[in-house]
């Protein structure tokens, strides 16, 4: 696993033409993190983008197609291009999201959660297992952001994936605002979450935006810069972890680099406070 450190963006098309013009490092962004699925088609303007761009910055790879959790077998043909895609562009690291994401075949675009049993469980580290053989390295998975729960659930999502990362000797991407989405919408204590994850599994952390529905549950949109609440859950999370490489993620109403840039330079200022606030006792000897 690469020592990967520092702080990143999303590589977005938009933006395509500022990192082809200036080395990402010289803007004031250590890594880029990029969509796996939008680069696993041979040739094309956006693989030809990224072999331009990856030559000046380092690189993890993010998906939203593996459906971990599913019930379908594994698609071996994606885990082909997936690798493939790996192998082509070294990433520091290949993440996706502990969710499922449709049946027989059928992808609801959508990221849905998992029930919280011993049953979901053994299933989900036997796929792990499965696709870290097939990628040849170790998988980072995401806790994602939900809105319902199942009457089913054996355990709190947290003791699932601190489980899970044991069972199945894989890494975490935490994402810190898909924590506090969730926590608000279905009350819960954000910060024990956070708390319950084992730092030597967390090797990312995502922080994005977010807003209100109609109905007052808080929606995962990835639109809107971070919100002071996730700063303030952000800053908890460095105390209790330490440095984690961690990014911002913007999907929608996409604004100029500059703005992104700005964002994640508070993003560092805010960790290096967290850090000089944290009462480790080897760290003030």
């Amino acid at each position: 696993m690469s020592q990967l450190i520092g702080f990143g963006l999303g590589l977005r098309t938009d933006h395509y033409a500022d990192f082809r013009a200036t080395p990402a490092p010289k803007l004031g962004v250590d890594w880029l993190e990029v969509i796996s699925e939008n680069y696993m088609v041979p040739g094309g303007k956006p693989l030809a983008h990224l072999d331009a761009i990856r030559r000046d910055v380092p690189m993890v790879m993010h998906g939203v197609s593996l459906s971990i959790g599913g019930a379908d077998a594994l698609d071996r043909g994606y885990l082909r291009d997936l690798r493939a895609l790996a192998d082509r562009i070294e990433p520091a690291w290949v993440s996706d999201h502990l969710c499922w994401t449709g049946v027989d075949r059928h992808n609801l675009h959508d990221l849905l959660p998992l029930p919280y049993t011993e049953a979901a469980l053994r299933h989900v580290v036997d796929r792990v297992l499965q696709v870290q053989d097939a990628l040849g390295r170790r998988l980072l998975l995401e806790n994602v952001s939900s809105y319902v729960t199942w009457s089913a659930d054996e355990m709190s999502e947290w003791q699932f994936i601190a489980e899970l990362a044991r069972l199945a000797d894989c890494e975490l991407l935490l994402d810190v605002n898909n924590v506090y989405v969730s926590a608000t919408n279905h009350g819960f204590d954000a910060k024990v979450f956070i708390d319950a994850m084992p730092a030597e599994r967390v090797r990312q952390i995502h922080l994005a935006g977010h807003e209100t529905g109609d109905d007052g549950f808080l929606i995962d949109t990835h639109d809107h810069p971070v919100c002071e609440a996730v700063w303030d859950l952000y800053r908890h999370t460095i105390a209790r972890l330490g440095p984690v490489p961690t990014m911002i993620e913007r999907d929608d109403h996409i604004p100029p680099l500059a703005e992104l840039v700005d964002e994640l330079a508070r993003a560092r200022r805010e960790a290096a406070a967290a850090l000089a606030n944290r009462a480790v006792p080897e760290l003030a000897a």
